[in-house]
């Protein structure tokens, strides 16, 4: 198969959970040093930053193959409202680091799975059966027993990343319905240079300064955004968007982490519980996937 051949051609449920666990990996680092620097920074201009580094990153990726060529697609307007909700939706989350802490954002948003399987099955006519909707289910209770104190509130603030779980399962199902007819490097042009004309509305008009500190974090955090947002495409290339959203939990577990390393919260005995759980519900899928293969 070429490069230029739609992508949903191919199915490797395996393949798609190790590049979504390894896209979770990256939004959680993104995420982490993102709330480190929303307090300082106008979202506007991170954004930006990070969308012009993410048009570097597709260019190299696709330069064999030529810009223009990987440009072209039959569905436009498909990959531009793709491109622009996930604008939206990355804005959405951004301001909700900017009033809930990192875990219980994460907790909100992990509604998202569910969200994308029922989509899945509505709308691409993916098959969603038991074992899948069990292995969510168990991934969302892990959730919860990690980020539990963060429900004893409930206020406007828990609507943001609730918003953002609705957009980010959209955009996934977006990025699914797009590799039917166009290659993941359309997908990835398409994804960075028009959310870069996006930005580019907003971001140089709340530009501040950064000092060599917040310019080699902005990078970060835009090296981090294009890598994750690279290998959640090649994952959704190879596998159906339900299959792989178990492994979508494994975020929560990177999160735990990094918040421990970088922030001095130290996962508790419940958290080390939920994330087992988190774990145990995406190799229960991933082996469930392989014996369906065999």
């Amino acid at each position: 198969m070429t490069a230029n051949a739609p992508a949903a051609a191919r199915n490797n449920s395996s393949l798609g959970a190790i590049y979504t666990m390894l896209a979770m990996l990256g939004f959680a680092s993104m995420d982490t040093i993102t709330k480190w620097m929303v307090a300082d920074y106008p979202i506007g201009q991170m954004m930006w930053t990070r969308y012009a580094v993410f048009c570097l990153f597709a260019w190299l990726v696709v330069r064999r193959r030529g810009l223009k060529s990987a440009w072209r697609t039959t569905r436009p307007w498909l990959q531009g409202g793709r491109a622009v909700l996930a604008v939206v939706e990355s804005a959405v989350f951004v301001l909700a680091f900017r009033y809930l802490p990192l875990a219980d954002t994460h907790a909100v948003a992990a509604t998202s799975p569910l969200i994308v399987i029922a989509l899945g099955a509505l709308f691409l006519g993916e098959r969603a059966g038991p074992a899948r909707w069990v292995a969510v289910a168990a991934g969302f209770v892990g959730v919860l027993l990690i980020v539990r104190p963060g429900f004893r509130e409930l206020d406007w603030a828990l609507l943001l990343p609730l918003l953002g779980a609705a957009l980010w399962g959209g955009y996934q199902i977006l990025i699914r319905l797009c590799s039917r007819t166009d290659s993941p490097d359309t997908t990835l042009v398409w994804s960075a240079f028009v959310a870069f004309g996006v930005t580019t509305l907003v971001g140089p008009w709340q530009w501040r300064w950064p000092d060599a500190q917040g310019w080699a974090l902005l990078t970060a955090i835009a090296l981090l955004g294009a890598l994750a947002h690279y290998a959640l495409i090649k994952a959704l290339d190879h596998a159906e968007a339900s299959a792989v959203q178990p492994f979508s939990y494994t975020l929560l577990v990177f999160v735990a982490v990094l918040g421990a390393v970088v922030f001095g919260d130290i996962p508790d005995g419940w958290t080390m519980a939920g994330a087992a759980v988190i774990v145990a519900s995406g190799l229960y899928t991933w082996h469930h996937e392989r014996r369906q293969v065999r």
